[in-house]
Protein backbone atom coordinates (compact mmCIF):
# COMPACT_ATOMS: atom_id res chain seq x y z
CA UNK A 1 0.00 0.00 0.00
CA UNK A 2 1.51 3.32 -1.17
CA UNK A 3 1.51 6.37 0.83
CA UNK A 4 -1.49 7.85 -1.09
CA UNK A 5 -3.73 5.20 -0.60
CA UNK A 6 -3.07 5.01 3.20
CA UNK A 7 -3.21 8.82 3.40
CA UNK A 8 -6.86 8.63 1.85
CA UNK A 9 -7.71 5.53 4.31
CA UNK A 10 -6.60 7.43 7.14
CA UNK A 11 -9.19 10.33 5.99
CA UNK A 12 -11.76 7.96 5.33
CA UNK A 13 -11.56 6.62 8.55
CA UNK A 14 -11.09 9.75 10.24
CA UNK A 15 -14.06 10.86 8.97
CA UNK A 16 -16.77 7.91 9.93
CA UNK A 17 -15.35 8.66 13.44
CA UNK A 18 -16.27 12.27 13.39
CA UNK A 19 -19.46 11.25 12.21
CA UNK A 20 -20.17 8.94 14.53
CA UNK A 21 -19.33 11.95 17.19
CA UNK A 22 -21.58 14.50 15.01
CA UNK A 23 -23.74 12.47 12.66
CA UNK A 24 -23.62 14.85 9.79
CA UNK A 25 -24.40 12.84 6.18
CA UNK A 26 -21.87 13.18 3.31
CA UNK A 27 -25.17 13.51 0.67
CA UNK A 28 -28.57 14.68 1.96
CA UNK A 29 -31.62 11.74 1.72
CA UNK A 30 -33.06 14.15 -0.92
CA UNK A 31 -30.42 13.83 -3.10
CA UNK A 32 -29.21 10.25 -2.33
CA UNK A 33 -31.67 9.01 -5.43
CA UNK A 34 -30.63 11.73 -7.87
CA UNK A 35 -29.88 9.02 -9.99
CA UNK A 36 -33.62 7.46 -9.71
CA UNK A 37 -35.46 10.07 -9.51
CA UNK A 38 -33.81 13.25 -10.24
CA UNK A 39 -35.09 15.06 -13.27
CA UNK A 40 -32.59 15.02 -15.26
CA UNK A 41 -33.04 11.01 -15.16
CA UNK A 42 -36.76 11.35 -14.87
CA UNK A 43 -37.60 13.68 -17.78
CA UNK A 44 -34.31 14.52 -20.19
CA UNK A 45 -34.76 11.22 -22.38
CA UNK A 46 -38.32 11.78 -22.75
CA UNK A 47 -37.83 15.39 -23.90
CA UNK A 48 -35.24 14.29 -26.37
CA UNK A 49 -38.52 12.37 -27.90
CA UNK A 50 -40.29 15.67 -28.71
CA UNK A 51 -38.53 18.35 -30.42
CA UNK A 52 -41.41 20.86 -29.43
CA UNK A 53 -41.25 20.01 -25.56
CA UNK A 54 -37.55 20.01 -25.53
CA UNK A 55 -37.24 23.80 -27.00
CA UNK A 56 -40.09 24.87 -24.56
CA UNK A 57 -38.14 23.71 -21.96
CA UNK A 58 -34.45 24.58 -22.77
CA UNK A 59 -35.44 27.32 -25.06
CA UNK A 60 -33.25 25.48 -27.67
CA UNK A 61 -33.34 22.87 -30.23
CA UNK A 62 -32.12 18.92 -29.60
CA UNK A 63 -29.38 19.98 -32.23
CA UNK A 64 -28.22 23.25 -30.55
CA UNK A 65 -28.37 21.72 -26.84
CA UNK A 66 -26.09 18.75 -28.11
CA UNK A 67 -23.53 21.01 -30.63
CA UNK A 68 -22.90 23.60 -26.84
CA UNK A 69 -22.75 20.01 -25.08
CA UNK A 70 -20.07 19.60 -27.26
CA UNK A 71 -18.14 22.94 -27.01
CA UNK A 72 -18.35 23.02 -23.40
CA UNK A 73 -17.60 18.74 -22.12
CA UNK A 74 -14.43 18.58 -22.00
CA UNK A 75 -14.21 22.05 -19.66
CA UNK A 76 -16.89 21.14 -17.46
CA UNK A 77 -15.78 17.43 -16.97
CA UNK A 78 -15.29 16.51 -12.91
CA UNK A 79 -13.63 13.70 -11.41
CA UNK A 80 -15.33 11.26 -9.44
CA UNK A 81 -14.05 10.44 -6.22
CA UNK A 82 -14.14 7.48 -4.16
CA UNK A 83 -16.98 8.36 -2.06
CA UNK A 84 -19.31 9.84 -4.78
CA UNK A 85 -19.46 10.18 -8.80
CA UNK A 86 -18.96 13.26 -9.88
CA UNK A 87 -22.34 15.30 -12.45
CA UNK A 88 -21.61 14.61 -15.87
CA UNK A 89 -21.41 18.28 -18.04
CA UNK A 90 -24.46 16.71 -19.75
CA UNK A 91 -26.49 17.22 -16.51
CA UNK A 92 -24.46 20.25 -15.86
CA UNK A 93 -25.86 22.16 -18.83
CA UNK A 94 -29.36 20.63 -18.45
CA UNK A 95 -29.78 22.11 -14.92
CA UNK A 96 -27.92 25.86 -15.77
CA UNK A 97 -30.31 26.07 -18.89
CA UNK A 98 -33.44 25.63 -16.96
CA UNK A 99 -32.20 27.89 -14.64
CA UNK A 100 -31.54 30.28 -17.41
CA UNK A 101 -34.50 29.50 -19.00
CA UNK A 102 -37.06 29.52 -16.42
CA UNK A 103 -36.29 32.41 -14.13
CA UNK A 104 -36.50 29.36 -10.96
CA UNK A 105 -34.49 29.70 -7.74
CA UNK A 106 -31.47 27.50 -6.79
CA UNK A 107 -34.06 25.93 -4.70
CA UNK A 108 -36.43 24.31 -7.10
CA UNK A 109 -33.39 23.35 -8.84
CA UNK A 110 -32.25 21.66 -5.93
CA UNK A 111 -35.60 19.89 -5.37
CA UNK A 112 -35.87 18.96 -8.97
CA UNK A 113 -32.73 17.73 -9.85
CA UNK A 114 -31.74 16.50 -6.35
CA UNK A 115 -28.52 18.34 -5.97
CA UNK A 116 -27.85 20.94 -3.10
CA UNK A 117 -28.62 23.95 -3.21
CA UNK A 118 -25.07 25.76 -3.27
CA UNK A 119 -24.26 22.43 -5.68
CA UNK A 120 -26.91 23.76 -8.06
CA UNK A 121 -25.20 27.50 -7.65
CA UNK A 122 -21.93 26.32 -8.47
CA UNK A 123 -22.86 24.43 -11.54
CA UNK A 124 -24.72 27.42 -12.38
CA UNK A 125 -21.61 30.11 -12.35
CA UNK A 126 -18.81 27.28 -13.60
CA UNK A 127 -21.27 26.75 -16.71
CA UNK A 128 -22.15 30.29 -17.26
CA UNK A 129 -18.38 31.39 -16.94
CA UNK A 130 -17.20 28.71 -19.44
CA UNK A 131 -19.72 30.02 -21.65
CA UNK A 132 -18.67 33.40 -21.87
CA UNK A 133 -14.79 32.15 -21.80
CA UNK A 134 -15.14 29.24 -24.97
CA UNK A 135 -17.43 30.88 -26.77
CA UNK A 136 -17.39 34.91 -26.63
CA UNK A 137 -14.73 35.17 -29.46
CA UNK A 138 -17.16 32.86 -31.41
CA UNK A 139 -20.45 34.29 -31.12
CA UNK A 140 -19.26 38.09 -30.46
CA UNK A 141 -16.58 38.46 -32.92
CA UNK A 142 -14.23 41.50 -32.41
CA UNK A 143 -15.93 44.14 -35.16
CA UNK A 144 -13.61 44.21 -38.62
CA UNK A 145 -14.13 46.95 -41.14
CA UNK A 146 -15.78 44.09 -43.44
CA UNK A 147 -18.01 42.74 -40.38
CA UNK A 148 -18.83 46.41 -40.06
CA UNK A 149 -19.58 47.20 -43.47
CA UNK A 150 -21.53 43.77 -43.43
CA UNK A 151 -24.02 45.14 -40.70
CA UNK A 152 -24.46 48.59 -42.55
CA UNK A 153 -25.13 46.76 -45.43
CA UNK A 154 -28.22 44.80 -43.44
CA UNK A 155 -29.67 48.00 -42.02
CA UNK A 156 -29.51 49.62 -45.49
CA UNK A 157 -31.69 46.78 -46.63
CA UNK A 158 -34.01 45.94 -43.71
CA UNK A 159 -34.32 49.41 -42.37
CA UNK A 160 -33.39 51.85 -45.14
CA UNK A 161 -30.74 53.24 -43.14
CA UNK A 162 -27.29 53.73 -44.50
CA UNK A 163 -24.54 53.53 -42.89
CA UNK A 164 -25.76 52.27 -39.76
CA UNK A 165 -23.10 50.28 -37.91
CA UNK A 166 -25.99 49.39 -35.07
CA UNK A 167 -28.28 50.75 -33.06
CA UNK A 168 -27.46 51.23 -28.88
CA UNK A 169 -29.30 50.91 -25.81
CA UNK A 170 -28.64 50.43 -22.13
CA UNK A 171 -30.99 48.52 -19.40
CA UNK A 172 -30.59 48.30 -15.86
CA UNK A 173 -29.17 45.03 -15.57
CA UNK A 174 -26.13 46.69 -15.96
CA UNK A 175 -26.05 45.96 -19.53
CA UNK A 176 -25.49 48.46 -22.92
CA UNK A 177 -25.34 46.82 -26.10
CA UNK A 178 -24.99 47.30 -30.04
CA UNK A 179 -27.21 45.21 -32.32
CA UNK A 180 -27.33 44.25 -35.75
CA UNK A 181 -30.71 44.04 -38.16
CA UNK A 182 -30.46 40.42 -37.50
CA UNK A 183 -31.22 40.74 -33.96
CA UNK A 184 -27.69 39.91 -32.79
CA UNK A 185 -25.52 41.65 -29.85
CA UNK A 186 -22.54 42.88 -31.68
CA UNK A 187 -20.92 44.94 -28.61
CA UNK A 188 -22.46 44.40 -24.88
CA UNK A 189 -20.92 45.89 -21.89
CA UNK A 190 -21.82 44.18 -18.50
CA UNK A 191 -21.14 45.81 -15.10
CA UNK A 192 -21.52 49.20 -15.57
CA UNK A 193 -23.29 50.97 -12.25
CA UNK A 194 -27.04 51.66 -12.84
CA UNK A 195 -27.32 55.10 -11.68
CA UNK A 196 -25.34 56.13 -14.94
CA UNK A 197 -27.10 57.58 -17.90
CA UNK A 198 -26.99 55.21 -21.46
CA UNK A 199 -25.04 58.80 -23.11
CA UNK A 200 -22.23 58.01 -20.07
CA UNK A 201 -22.01 54.30 -19.80
CA UNK A 202 -21.42 54.44 -23.78
CA UNK A 203 -19.42 56.89 -24.03
CA UNK A 204 -16.95 55.20 -20.99
CA UNK A 205 -17.65 51.68 -23.19
CA UNK A 206 -14.48 50.21 -24.62
CA UNK A 207 -15.98 50.08 -27.90
CA UNK A 208 -16.57 54.13 -28.00
CA UNK A 209 -12.91 54.63 -26.41
CA UNK A 210 -11.55 52.59 -28.95
CA UNK A 211 -13.24 54.22 -31.89
CA UNK A 212 -12.50 58.10 -30.13
CA UNK A 213 -8.28 56.24 -30.05
CA UNK A 214 -8.89 54.87 -33.26
CA UNK A 215 -7.84 51.86 -32.39
CA UNK A 216 -11.33 50.14 -33.60
CA UNK A 217 -11.31 50.83 -37.46
CA UNK A 218 -14.45 52.09 -38.80
CA UNK A 219 -15.14 51.83 -42.82
CA UNK A 220 -14.25 54.41 -44.46
CA UNK A 221 -15.97 57.83 -45.20
CA UNK A 222 -18.17 57.41 -48.35
CA UNK A 223 -21.72 59.05 -50.31
CA UNK A 224 -24.86 57.99 -49.61
CA UNK A 225 -25.80 55.12 -51.92
CA UNK A 226 -26.98 57.20 -55.32
CA UNK A 227 -25.30 60.49 -54.39
CA UNK A 228 -21.77 61.22 -55.27
CA UNK A 229 -21.20 64.11 -52.44
CA UNK A 230 -20.63 64.49 -49.47
CA UNK A 231 -18.79 61.55 -47.88
CA UNK A 232 -20.15 60.74 -44.72
CA UNK A 233 -19.11 58.79 -41.75
CA UNK A 234 -20.43 55.54 -40.36
CA UNK A 235 -22.57 55.74 -37.10
CA UNK A 236 -24.19 54.21 -34.82
CA UNK A 237 -27.88 55.11 -33.87
CA UNK A 238 -29.48 55.78 -29.94
CA UNK A 239 -32.48 57.51 -28.68
CA UNK A 240 -33.09 60.95 -27.08
CA UNK A 241 -30.71 59.36 -23.96
CA UNK A 242 -27.46 59.73 -25.94
CA UNK A 243 -25.22 62.46 -26.76
CA UNK A 244 -24.32 63.61 -30.33
CA UNK A 245 -21.32 62.57 -32.80
CA UNK A 246 -20.63 61.95 -35.57
CA UNK A 247 -20.21 58.75 -35.07
CA UNK A 248 -23.68 58.35 -32.78
CA UNK A 249 -26.98 59.86 -34.56
CA UNK A 250 -29.75 60.88 -32.30
CA UNK A 251 -32.49 62.24 -32.79
CA UNK A 252 -33.61 66.55 -32.94
CA UNK A 253 -34.74 68.06 -30.12
CA UNK A 254 -37.83 69.85 -29.19
CA UNK A 255 -41.66 69.33 -30.44
CA UNK A 256 -42.43 71.92 -33.33
CA UNK A 257 -40.20 69.39 -36.15
CA UNK A 258 -40.69 70.13 -39.07
CA UNK A 259 -41.66 67.40 -42.08
CA UNK A 260 -37.49 67.15 -42.65
CA UNK A 261 -37.10 66.51 -39.65
CA UNK A 262 -39.88 64.14 -38.41
CA UNK A 263 -38.96 61.68 -41.35
CA UNK A 264 -35.69 61.32 -39.98
CA UNK A 265 -37.53 60.28 -36.54
CA UNK A 266 -39.35 57.91 -38.24
CA UNK A 267 -36.47 56.70 -40.59
CA UNK A 268 -33.96 56.71 -36.96
CA UNK A 269 -36.37 54.94 -35.27
CA UNK A 270 -37.24 52.11 -37.67
CA UNK A 271 -33.25 51.34 -37.40
CA UNK A 272 -32.92 51.85 -33.84
CA UNK A 273 -35.92 49.08 -32.93
CA UNK A 274 -33.74 46.13 -33.65
CA UNK A 275 -31.93 46.62 -30.57
CA UNK A 276 -35.19 47.05 -28.59
CA UNK A 277 -36.22 43.78 -30.44
CA UNK A 278 -33.06 42.08 -29.48
CA UNK A 279 -33.37 42.71 -25.62
CA UNK A 280 -37.16 41.42 -26.04
CA UNK A 281 -35.96 38.14 -27.68
CA UNK A 282 -33.03 38.02 -24.70
CA UNK A 283 -35.74 38.52 -21.62
CA UNK A 284 -38.21 36.27 -23.47
CA UNK A 285 -36.20 33.41 -24.12
CA UNK A 286 -34.18 33.52 -20.91
CA UNK A 287 -36.46 34.36 -18.35
CA UNK A 288 -34.42 35.02 -15.14
CA UNK A 289 -34.14 38.58 -16.64
CA UNK A 290 -38.48 38.52 -15.64
CA UNK A 291 -37.41 38.72 -11.67
CA UNK A 292 -34.07 39.98 -9.41
CA UNK A 293 -30.90 38.06 -10.10
CA UNK A 294 -30.37 37.64 -6.65
CA UNK A 295 -26.87 36.59 -6.65
CA UNK A 296 -23.79 38.52 -6.24
CA UNK A 297 -22.85 41.77 -8.38
CA UNK A 298 -20.09 39.49 -10.21
CA UNK A 299 -21.95 36.34 -10.51
CA UNK A 300 -24.94 38.65 -11.95
CA UNK A 301 -22.44 39.51 -14.23
CA UNK A 302 -21.30 36.10 -15.38
CA UNK A 303 -25.22 34.93 -15.95
CA UNK A 304 -25.85 38.51 -18.21
CA UNK A 305 -22.74 37.43 -20.30
CA UNK A 306 -23.98 33.85 -20.62
CA UNK A 307 -27.31 34.95 -21.62
CA UNK A 308 -25.78 37.47 -24.80
CA UNK A 309 -23.52 34.59 -25.87
CA UNK A 310 -26.47 32.07 -26.21
CA UNK A 311 -29.02 34.38 -27.36
CA UNK A 312 -26.37 34.50 -30.31
CA UNK A 313 -26.07 30.88 -30.85
CA UNK A 314 -29.90 30.15 -30.52
CA UNK A 315 -30.55 33.56 -32.54
CA UNK A 316 -28.03 31.88 -35.16
CA UNK A 317 -29.58 28.44 -35.39
CA UNK A 318 -33.04 27.96 -34.06
CA UNK A 319 -34.24 31.69 -35.02
CA UNK A 320 -36.54 33.29 -33.07
CA UNK A 321 -40.48 34.13 -32.08
CA UNK A 322 -41.92 37.54 -33.59
CA UNK A 323 -43.94 37.25 -30.76
CA UNK A 324 -40.92 37.72 -28.43
CA UNK A 325 -39.67 40.95 -29.89
CA UNK A 326 -42.56 42.80 -28.83
CA UNK A 327 -42.03 43.37 -25.44
CA UNK A 328 -38.69 43.87 -23.12
CA UNK A 329 -39.80 42.22 -19.95
CA UNK A 330 -37.96 42.53 -17.10
CA UNK A 331 -35.68 45.14 -18.41
CA UNK A 332 -35.65 48.76 -18.02
CA UNK A 333 -34.29 51.89 -19.31
CA UNK A 334 -31.49 53.80 -17.99
CA UNK A 335 -32.45 57.37 -16.87
CA UNK A 336 -31.71 59.96 -20.00
CA UNK A 337 -29.42 62.11 -17.69
CA UNK A 338 -27.77 64.99 -19.61
CA UNK A 339 -26.91 64.73 -23.53
CA UNK A 340 -23.94 66.58 -24.90
CA UNK A 341 -24.24 68.43 -27.94
CA UNK A 342 -22.48 67.45 -31.05
CA UNK A 343 -20.42 69.76 -32.76
CA UNK A 344 -20.93 70.99 -36.37
CA UNK A 345 -19.54 67.50 -38.31
CA UNK A 346 -22.74 65.39 -36.43
CA UNK A 347 -24.96 68.58 -37.13
CA UNK A 348 -23.96 68.25 -40.75
CA UNK A 349 -24.23 64.62 -41.00
CA UNK A 350 -27.61 64.85 -39.66
CA UNK A 351 -28.77 67.05 -41.85
CA UNK A 352 -27.36 65.38 -44.52
CA UNK A 353 -29.34 62.26 -43.86
CA UNK A 354 -32.31 64.71 -43.44
CA UNK A 355 -31.99 66.00 -46.98
CA UNK A 356 -31.44 62.43 -48.58
CA UNK A 357 -34.35 60.92 -47.12
CA UNK A 358 -36.87 63.46 -48.77
CA UNK A 359 -34.81 62.39 -51.88
CA UNK A 360 -35.82 61.02 -55.01
CA UNK A 361 -33.39 58.47 -54.46
CA UNK A 362 -33.43 57.78 -50.38
CA UNK A 363 -37.12 58.27 -49.37
CA UNK A 364 -39.40 55.32 -48.86
CA UNK A 365 -43.09 55.53 -50.80
CA UNK A 366 -44.51 54.90 -46.91
CA UNK A 367 -42.51 57.60 -44.90
CA UNK A 368 -45.38 60.41 -44.98
CA UNK A 369 -48.15 58.02 -43.72
CA UNK A 370 -46.04 57.45 -41.01
CA UNK A 371 -45.21 61.11 -39.44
Amino acid sequence: MDREQIIALWLFHRRRKRQKRNPRLWVHPINQRREEVGLFYTLFEDLRNDENNFFNYFRMSIASYDELHGKLKDALQRQNTQFRNCIQPIEMLAVTLRYLASGCTFTELHYNYRIGISTASKIVKDVCRTIWSLMREDCIPTPTPEIWESIASGFESTANFPHCLGAVDGKHILLTAVADSRYRFVYVDVGIYGKDCDSSIFKQSRLWQSIENNSQQLPEEKSLPGTECPKVPYFFVGDEAFGLNKHLLRPFGGTHLTVEKRIFHYRLCRARRYVECAFGILTNKWRVFHRPINVEPDFAVIIVNACIVLHNFVRKRDGFVVEDTTSVTGLEDLPPGNTTRGGLTANNVRNTLCKYFVSNIGSVSWQMSKI
